[in-house]
């Protein structure tokens, strides 16, 4: 009996040593064409008139000068990066000293359980960086969107809901803190249940036109 007692204690000791281990981040990740697409953007050309919208795919996925009229934006998303990503490219972003630099980004660090207080303090660390390096440059903030989770092509980015709040909640602090604007786009797309609408989403993570109509209607009293 003490065996079998021994024996279940240690089975379940290396059950939980096992599911503790499992939660793992990396953070040196890159899409597969991150350096591809950092090259592009250092190849053009900068002004100081420029507004960057800065992000992942959903920044990256739709033609940000036809959708709010301005010659001006330069989309400078990448699918599938996350903040460090952000943060290893910045200097591209801040060498031309833009006008303004839309952010958003997140919700691919949350998929790959990097934690929160990472990701707001990588927010941290691109404010100040742009603030150092392109000082007349003014910053919007744009929380991280809601999910879909009755949807199953994205597993990773669903049911973290209490992730996408904490750092908004850590999102609204720096910009009191640094001044910078907060655009609550995360509420504009949410349903009765806390999830990304339906008719704005086709996969419960990225956009659909509708979605991106929206967000446009929003953004443009900033610009």
């Amino acid at each position: 009996m003490k065996k079998l007692l021994f024996f279940s204690l240690a089975l379940f000791f290396f059950a939980s040593h096992s599911n503790a281990q499992a939660v793992k981040w990396d953070t040196t990740y890159r899409p597969n064409n991150f350096e591809l697409k950092v090259e592009l953007f250092k190849s053009y050309p900068n002004a100081s008139t420029d507004i960057i919208f800065l992000g992942n795919s959903i920044t990256a996925g739709v033609d940000w000068v036809e959708l709010l009229g301005n010659p001006n934006i330069k989309n400078r998303g990448i699918s599938g990066d996350i903040s460090y990503g952000v943060l290893e490219r910045l200097s591209e972003v801040t060498e031309g000293k833009p006008a303004k630099v839309f952010l958003l980004i997140g919700i691919n660090d949350i998929s790959r359980n990097i934690p929160d207080s990472l990701i707001i303090n990588n927010y941290h660390r691109i404010v100040k960086q742009i603030k150092k390096e392109s000082p007349t440059t003014k910053i919007y903030l744009q929380t991280v969107f809601p999910v879909n989770n009755t949807f199953t092509q994205f597993k990773n980015h669903y049911n973290k809901d209490e992730h996408i709040t904490a750092v908004n909640a850590g999102l609204k602090k720096l910009a009191a803190e640094e001044k910078a604007t907060l655009i609550d786009t995360h509420k504009i797309f949410l349903d009765a249940d806390g999830r990304m609408k339906k008719d704005y989403t086709h996969d419960g993570l990225h956009l659909k036109a509708s979605g991106y109509a929206v967000w446009a209607q929003l953004l443009k009293q900033y610009l």
